[in-house]
């Protein structure tokens, strides 16, 4: 059985944990990524669900009354990344979107990986993806990585896939990385950077990749779409927070005395510290003890 404890991503300092999306329908956009993606139901409530593979909770969707549908130009998600174990699952899913009839936004080779792009029934952006290992990388002198955007030979792919039946997202698929929509760069990189303690992994125009431990990505954050945003409005839907794991408790009580040095307020609670990045987006940083 593969598992997520030796996933590259997820063994650096710090990884995403969680994403929690705010939604109008919840019935069609929860049944988008059971029958679609491939999540489970893991947890289900009246106002709410949260989806995960073999256990492992990747995704909340909430919804209320009075909820107001986000512009294209909000703050908030550009998409969320799931990652799946190998290529060969990522071949998978493609006969399984393919037979499905799903509509791709798009497929890209990062070089570092190789990515199938999508959207759920109220815009929330999708990537599902593959790395490759992280000795094919190539790293620069100041120990950024080479990313592109290349083209993924999409016939080649599928036709790799497995001759087997779909069963939803393999054991081991995780959270691998969070990409934003924000107001402006140089903020995000003064929080994710300076307060988050992340590094600049790599730069496109309008955009900034941060992680930790030399993983290619584990939050990015562009203004394509939505430069000079303001703070998300309240009950938008969309992305409404999402979760920061640290595996280096130092590293969290660095971001903490940073957030607190720039008199940012956090509140810590039963799940760990939350607090906002400058467009009102949620993270809550946790640590297991």
């Amino acid at each position: 059985m593969t598992s997520t404890a030796d996933v590259f991503a997820l063994t650096r300092p710090a990884h995403v944990d969680r994403a929690h999306l705010v939604v109008d329908d919840l019935r069609a956009v929860s049944d988008f990524y059971q029958n679609v993606v491939g999540l489970s139901v893991l947890e289900k409530a009246a106002s709410g669900e949260v989806l995960g593979v073999a256990g492992l909770p990747l995704l909340s969707l909430t919804t209320e009354r009075g909820v107001i549908r986000a512009p294209r130009t909000a703050a908030g998600l550009f998409h969320t990344a799931f990652l799946v174990p190998d290529r060969a699952a990522l071949a998978r899913w493609l006969a399984h979107a393919a037979e499905a009839g799903v509509r791709l936004d798009g497929a890209s080779d990062h070089l570092v990986s190789e990515a199938l792009y999508l959207s759920d029934p109220e815009g929330n952006g999708i990537e599902i993806y593959r790395d490759r290992r992280p000795d094919e990388w190539t790293y620069h002198p100041d120990g950024t990585v080479a990313m592109a955007t290349e083209r993924l030979n999409l016939q080649a792919l599928v036709a790799s896939a497995p001759q087997t039946q779909w069963g939803g997202m393999p054991d081991g698929t995780a959270l691998g990385h969070i990409h934003l929509q924000v107001g402006d760069l140089p903020q995000a990189d003064a929080f994710y950077r300076d307060v988050l303690g992340l590094k600049i992994m790599a730069r496109y125009p309008g955009a900034s990749f941060f992680a930790t431990g030399d993983y290619h990505h584990h939050i990015a954050a562009n203004i394509w779409n939505s430069r000079g945003a303001l703070k998300r409005q309240d009950k938008m839907t969309g992305l409404s927070d999402y979760k920061v794991h640290f595996n280096d408790t130092g590293a969290l009580d660095r971001a903490l005395a940073a957030a607190d040095a720039q008199e940012i307020p956090v509140t810590k609670g039963t799940e760990g510290f939350s607090l906002l990045d400058p467009w009102g987006i949620g993270l809550t940083l946790s640590a297991r003890s």
